[in-house]
Formats: C-alpha cells, structure tokens, sequence
C-alpha cells in the first residue's frame, strides 16, 4: 500500500461507505438488481453462490473427518505399549582378560586367547574334545548379560591347524525403553 496515497485519501469518502445508511443504499442496490441485469447473469451468480456453498459444506464435512480421525489415531497410539529395545553393547577388553586368564587357569589343556569381544578357544587334538565342549559351555554362561555367539567353529580332524577350534563372539545386552 502506498503511504502517499493513503495519506491524500478522501476521508469523507470513507465516511460515506461506513456510515449507517450506507446499508440502505446496499439494500436499494440489491432490490433494483434484477431491473438492472439479465436472467442470464442472475443464474450465474446463483450457480457460483451455489457450488461456493456446497464446496463449503464439502470442506466442512471433511475437516470434521479428520479431526475425528486425528482423534482416533490419539487414543491408538496412546494404547500401545513402550516396546523396549535389545541393543548389543560390546564388552570391555579388560573383562573379557580377565575372564580369559580365569579360563586357562581351569582348561590347562586347551589354548585360550581373548580380545576385545572375541574368544578363540582351540586344542591339537581330538581327545581334548571334552575339555574343550565344557570350555565353550563355561564361556557362554561366563559373565553377566553376556551374548556369546559363535562366530567360526571347526571340529575334526580335516581342520587346520587345531582339530578343535572355536571362535566366539561376546556382546552385553542392554535393554532400553523409548
């Protein structure tokens, strides 16, 4: 809007339009309307009036819709439970030493080596095999909250160099809730 302009407006003009009888002059204007224009374009503003209020209703019908959906997804999602996540920590490497130490201290015949969230367990020969299932059992049930997956495994003699051989994979599980 131009500052100039608006400043240089008739303010009696703006008088006219606001005053009170203002209305009767629209209201002498809308009864002399039909004198003034054809029936062809008083069909044509009846039928844009028309589908203006239906497009209305339509808009109002739906906004109604979706409200109430929106409402609806509320309650749902407000009855679903927090799932808890399962996330694998890895384990520190002065635990799984530690372990690893205890470990050969009890499996004198087996060769026991740890890093930072792996175990290789291995022996030269097959009669050790006992020795060596048990030493497998005692890993996985080794610490607290461990995960112990076997990554690489080879029993028999066709493997080489160790005809026992394990390599163990060991995570922390740690639960979290969202």
């Amino acid at each position: 809007m131009d500052i100039k302009k608006f400043k240089k407006s008739d303010y009696k003009t703006l008088a006219k339009y606001i005053n009170p009888r203002s209305f009767d002059n629209f209201d002498t204007f809308l009864e002399s309307l039909p004198q003034n224009t054809s029936k062809t374009m008083l069909m044509i503003a009846a039928c844009i009036w028309v589908c203006a209020g239906a497009l209305g209703l339509f808009v109002t019908v739906k906004i109604q819709d979706v409200s109430q959906r929106s409402v609806e997804l509320k309650e749902a999602s407000a009855l679903l439970p927090a799932v808890p996540r399962i996330q694998d920590k890895s384990v520190s490497a002065k635990e799984v030493k530690a372990f690893v130490d205890e470990l050969q201290k009890t499996y004198k015949g087996l060769e026991i080596k740890g890093s930072s969230s792996n175990i290789i367990v291995s022996a030269k020969s097959t009669a050790m095999f006992s020795q060596f299932r048990e030493a497998i059992g005692h890993i996985q049930s080794g610490g607290l909250g461990w995960r112990v997956n076997v990554d690489k495994m080879c029993v028999g003699k066709e493997c080489k160099p160790n005809p026992l051989a394990a390599s163990l994979k060991i995570n922390k599980v740690s639960v979290e809730k969202e």
